[in-house]
């Protein structure tokens, strides 16, 4: 069964290749979606995928890259119509 999440990631999340991992590790699960910086120092990424793929995607995003410290990841489910093709890394 697919699923689409929206995900907050907080912690020291930027400057440390956290976007470029995820879309590796997004990537390897045949995940779809993207993930950007915000103004705050987060990361927001949308993954739509296999439930069981989501699931592993975000335990991933509690760990992140090697450089990074996670404090917390908001996860709300999310519903849209257009439908992602693969998974980009957005910039402002």
């Amino acid at each position: 069964m697919k699923t689409r999440v929206h995900v907050v990631i907080s912690g020291r999340v930027q400057g440390v290749w956290y976007r470029a991992s995820t879309k590796q590790k997004a990537d390897e699960l045949g995940i779809s979606g993207w993930a950007k910086n915000t103004d705050d120092g987060n990361v927001e990424a949308v993954f739509e995928g296999d439930n069981a793929k989501i699931d592993e995607m975000i335990a991933w995003c509690w760990i992140g890259p090697p450089l990074a410290r996670v404090s917390d990841v908001k996860i709300v489910p999310s519903y849209s119509d257009e439908k992602c093709t693969g998974f980009v890394v957005l910039y402002k």
